[in-house]
C-alpha cells in the first residue's frame, strides 16, 4: 500500500469546528503527528489502531526539531502509512506547512492539505466581532508578532486609514513591546483591541482593552490572538 501524508487543520480546539474531511482521516489514519495546540479533545478522536507522535513546539520546553518531524513523516509514510500531521488551526497559517510541504516533495511522497478553522475567525465569531464591516473595515490583515529573524512590524499607515482590521497570532510574552512595535508601524494607541486566548474551547478568556492600555491587561494563557481595529467596538 502507498503511504500518503495529509496536512490537518485541527481548528481552534472545539472538535465541533473541525471539518468531516479531518474527522474521516483521523479515523482512518495509521499515525497521527500533533502539536501542542490540537486539543485533547480532538485526540480522543484518533483511531486506536494510529500511533500518536507529539511533536509540538513551545516556547522554553523541549520540543521536536522541524527537521525530525519532516524526517518522521516521511519514513511514515515510506513505510505504506496514512500519515495525518495535524496543526491546531489551519495548516498554511503560521503553522510551517510550507516547510513542511516542501520536504514531503523533495522526498517524493504524496501528500494533501486539508485546511482547518484559523484562530482568527473562531475567536472572532466567539465575541461577535465583524472582521470585516462595510463603511468601517474593509479588508483583514493577518499577521504574527514573532517574526523569524526579529524583522520590525511593516509600516502598517496606509492599511489603518483604509480600516483594514489586524488580526495578529502570537503577540509574545511582552505586551509592551509589541504596542511599541505597532504604534511605530503606525497604529493609534487609542485603537480598540481584544485579547483572546483559547478561543472556541470552555478556558476561552477575553479581554477588550486599548492598544496602548494593554500591557496592563492581566497574563492570559496560551495560545493568545489579538484583534486591533475599529470593529472591535462592535462586540458583544
Amino acid at each position: 500500500m502507498k503511504g500518503k501524508v495529509y496536512l490537518v487543520g485541527a481548528g481552534p480546539g472545539d472538535p465541533e469546528l473541525l471539518t468531516l474531511k479531518a474527522l474521516r482521516l483521523l479515523r482512518q489514519a495509521d499515525a497521527v503527528l500533533h502539536d501542542d495546540l490540537v486539543s485533547p479533545q480532538i485526540l480522543t478522536l484518533v483511531s486506536r489502531k494510529a500511533h500518536l507522535h507529539d511533536v509540538g513546539k513551545r516556547a522554553g520546553r523541549k520540543s521536536a526539531r522541524q527537521e525530525e518531524i519532516h524526517f518522521l513523516m516521511i519514513e511514515l509514510a515510506r513505510q505504506g502509512l496514512q500519515v495525518v500531521r495535524l496543526k491546531g488551526g489551519d495548516p498554511l497559517v503560521f503553522g510551517r506547512a510550507g516547510e513542511e510541504m516542501h520536504a514531503l516533495r523533495q522526498a517524493g511522497v504524496e501528500f494533501e492539505v486539508v485546511p482547518g478553522v484559523t484562530s482568527a475567525l473562531a475567536a472572532a465569531a466567539s465575541v461577535e466581532i465583524p472582521l470585516t464591516l462595510r463603511q468601517t473595515a474593509s479588508s483583514l490583515l493577518i499577521m504574527t508578532g514573532q517574526f523569524a529573524d526579529d524583522r520590525p512590524v511593516p509600516d502598517l499607515r496606509p492599511l489603518i486609514a483604509s480600516g483594514t482590521t489586524i488580526a495578529l497570532y502570537m503577540p509574545g510574552p511582552d505586551p509592551r513591546a509589541m504596542v511599541e512595535k505597532l504604534a511605530a508601524a503606525g497604529v493609534p494607541r487609542h485603537t480598540p483591541c481584544a485579547l483572546i486566548s483559547r478561543a472556541s474551547t470552555s478556558m476561552q478568556q477575553t479581554s477588550f482593552t486599548t492598544l496602548e492600555k494593554l500591557p496592563g491587561v492581566a497574563a492570559q494563557a496560551k495560545p493568545a490572538l489579538l484583534i486591533v481595529g475599529e470593529v472591535v467596538r462592535l462586540a458583544k
